[in-house]
């Protein structure tokens, strides 16, 4: 039997996984939906299992011996699996069930690749762990260039709030100085960490503690890294284990001032 997956890289099998989900999401938006409730207020819908259930298809059929981590089923895979999928179908299930096209699309490789969809734009964020690229609707491929041009810093207000009291989003969006320097936005969906990397973003803030390994956030964090952007904690320090939620900006002189902010 041959193999249709032989010769394409990591990026391109992330880039198709990530537009299968993508073609799921966007096929049954404005439907009545099951809803699956998860406990605190969360949900997930027909399509975040869907949507999932078409993305394993692709990493299985192209990437057999990998494992997969999905928000809606789990691990699955060998235990001995050298490498893991992260899978967020559907990033944004609230926006997307009150008819708000606000949400991603998310498949990362950790180091090796990633994709984020707009499942309604048909962009493509992308990202092979040196280049970062946006693929439009009709195929063109656009390097991503972040710029602090826009000052408008997304922060996301979701609970839990792990870092209160010493540190709660909602209070710098009150602050004078970020009034004075930025303006707000709350999208409530990762997409905006892909906006980021693309400069249709300023800068992204959100709390949380190790996010480099989360289906919500590491193929953002891949693309903003590849793009060039300044990634860290809320603390200013690195992402990773120990790591204090993300502050993803488009260049140093954002990044620091935020940090003074969020210090303040």
């Amino acid at each position: 039997m041959i193999n249709s997956w032989a010769g394409i890289d990591d990026s391109g099998v992330a880039i198709a996984a990530a537009r299968a989900g993508a073609a799921v999401v966007r096929g049954m938006y404005g439907q009545d939906l099951a809803r699956i409730d998860k406990g605190a207020g969360d949900f997930a819908t027909a399509a975040d299992v869907a949507a999932e259930q078409a993305i394993l298809d692709v990493l299985r059929a192209a990437r057999p011996e990998d494992a997969v981590l999905g928000e809606e089923g789990g691990r699955q895979g060998a235990e001995s699996a050298g490498r893991e999928w992260l899978v967020d179908p559907l990033c944004g299930t609230l926006n997307y069930a009150v008819g708000n096209m606000v949400v991603a699309v998310n498949v990362a490789l950790p180091d090796r690749a990633a994709a984020v969809a707009d499942p309604f734009s048909g962009e493509v964020f992308a990202t092979d762990g040196q280049r970062a690229w946006v693929s439009s609707a009709d195929g063109v491929d656009t390097a991503l260039a972040p710029t602090p041009a826009t000052c408008l810093v997304d922060v996301n207000l979701d609970p839990p709030f792990p870092g209160a009291p010493s540190f709660r989003a909602v209070e710098l969006l009150a602050r004078q100085g970020f009034i004075e320097d930025f303006r707000p936005r709350v999208v409530s969906s990762s997409l905006a960490l892909a906006w980021v990397a693309a400069g249709k973003r300023t800068a992204y803030v959100t709390d949380g503690g190790d996010l480099s390994a989360s289906v919500h956030f590491a193929a953002g964090i891949a693309l903003c890294r590849a793009a060039g952007c300044v990634v860290t904690g809320v603390d200013g320090g690195p992402i990773g284990a120990g790591g204090r939620g993300l502050v993803a900006a488009a260049d140093a002189a954002t990044h620091a001032r935020l940090m003074e902010l969020i210090a303040g």
